[in-house]
């Protein structure tokens, strides 16, 4: 991201207005994915307008795991790519 400085005014705009859409799909796509994830393996009667305890329960329970899933392989994937960025620095400062 430091190199978004160096690009013009305008160049900048259109660059944040993209990584807001990228940003705003990769939200709904997840988003969507739980729903979908939780809906299939949770809901198993129509015999009611609303869920049943137990479905409530494995609702809430699946739509917790799957966030807490999502927030650590977000995490190992910064820390991967913090070592990825380490290792590029040192290989730049031992070549000079």
């Amino acid at each position: 991201m430091d190199g978004v400085q160096n690009l013009p005014p305008h160049i900048q705009g259109q660059f944040m207005q993209n990584l807001e859409q990228m940003q705003m799909k990769d939200s709904l796509t997840m988003y969507n994915n739980l729903v979908e994830r939780c809906f299939n393996s949770c809901v198993s009667s129509f015999r009611s307008k609303s869920l049943d305890k137990y479905e409530t329960s494995c609702v809430e329970n699946c739509a917790s795991r799957y966030i807490k899933m999502t927030q650590r392989v977000g995490l190992r994937f910064a820390e991967h790519q913090a070592m990825q960025q380490k290792r590029a620095a040192d290989a730049l400062g031992a070549g000079k």
